[in-house]
């Protein structure tokens, strides 16, 4: 593999060659150290959780520090598109905030690319509310607060999430859960990209502005998406469907465009509550409030944790930034868009399947 006149091949190490990443050779030189290593370092296969259009989630250990970390694999060649890059670049940038699913690295496999990422052992927050069928309102504003906070911490570093609904925000594990926003697929940035367009997203959570087919602010459609992500943890249902034809799609972008949407005869909420989902559902975005104002809405800040205060921990960056640097990602991107790579010398032990197949990974049940 030829980048930059420096060829590169996929090198193993420890028993059996079990892959580490690529290495460099540089033209008329020995082999050098390793300039692309796996983040796994051969880590044990639990299970899948997950697959769609892009491939494949599994659950995995960490064989040095029993960490569980989630990789999503990605097979080779077209589906490495720009959109992926750009998740992974976003992704990146963002991680080190505590409502943020954190990045660990990329890497590539002989026929897929993998990116490492903290695993959140409670699930998605949509799972928590079809069990509970609806929260009360402390519970509801309990994440909403958190996932405010992930979302004024994306749109600080200049990046709109542009997906942002219950199936995209997870839980860790804890008694009292801490929300973490995830998948940054549809992700635009500001440093990176124009301004936001295309009409991306999931119909019941996708605000008025966007449908339009037009230029508009993707901040201001976030915000939209947050509110639609608060009903329906206050009142079990999405705001915009008719709940006698939920299917009718139709019917749902023209209650968007409206701002048709009704509370339940049955369901009492405060008065500062309907407030806030009234400034949020605003068709015109130059009028609809803020992540800045929305955290100074009285009912944004009733019980609100230290940590998500402004200069508590969550306004803050964390934890450690990723070592990859941005270049590197980029290269390593570009390495999985060809769908099969050369290898400049055999590697022993190696079997292409290494990470899916489990070749080289022990199968090991996952004790909660």
């Amino acid at each position: 593999m030829d980048i930059n006149n420096t060829k590169y091949e996929l090198v193993g190490s420890g028993p059996g060659g079990a892959v580490s990443g690529w290495r460099s050779i540089p033209s008329g030189c020995a082999d050098t150290s390793v300039v692309y290593p796996s983040p796994c370092r051969t880590p044990l296969q639990i299970k899948d959780i997950g697959s769609g259009n892009f491939g494949v989630a599994k659950l995995m250990r960490e064989r040095s520090t029993g960490e569980l970390i989630a990789i999503k694999f990605i097979e080779r060649g077209e589906k490495i598109d720009r959109n992926v890059e750009r998740e992974i670049i976003n992704h990146r940038e963002l991680s080190g905030h505590p409502n943020i699913i954190r990045f660990r690295e990329v890497f590539v496999t002989s026929t897929h690319l993998g990116i490492a990422m903290e695993y959140a052992a409670g699930g998605e927050l949509f799972e928590r509310i079809v069990a509970a069928g609806r929260f009360k309102e402390d519970e509801a504003r309990y994440f909403f607060q958190q996932l405010i906070s992930g979302v004024s911490w994306c749109h600080k570093w200049g990046v709109c999430h542009r997906d942002l609904k219950l199936e995209n925000t997870l839980l860790d594990g804890r008694q009292a859960p801490r929300l973490k926003i995830c998948d940054f697929g549809y992700s635009k940035s500001a440093l990176l990209d124009s301004q936001p367009k295309s009409t991306v997203g999931t119909p019941a959570y996708i605000a008025p502005e966007v449908l339009s087919r037009q230029n508009y602010d993707g901040e201001a459609a976030d915000v939209w998406s947050c509110g639609v992500t608060l009903y329906v943890m206050l009142v079990g249902a999405y705001p915009f469907e008719d709940a006698a034809d939920p299917r009718n799609f139709r019917k749902t972008i023209q209650r968007i465009m409206s701002v048709r949407y009704t509370f339940p005869a049955n369901i009492r909420l405060s008065r500062e509550c309907a407030d806030l989902l009234q400034r949020i559902f605003v068709a015109n975005p130059a009028q609809r409030i803020r992540i800045r104002q929305i955290k100074a809405h009285p009912w944004f800040l009733r019980n609100l944790p230290e940590e998500l205060r402004d200069g508590g921990v969550a306004s803050t960056e964390a934890a450690p930034r990723p070592s990859q640097t941005v270049e590197e990602i980029k290269k390593i991107v570009n390495l999985a868009r060809e769908k099969s790579p050369v290898l400049v010398a055999p590697v022993r032990g190696f079997n292409e399947e290494d990470y899916m197949d489990g070749d080289l990974i022990d199968n090991e049940e996952l004790v909660e």
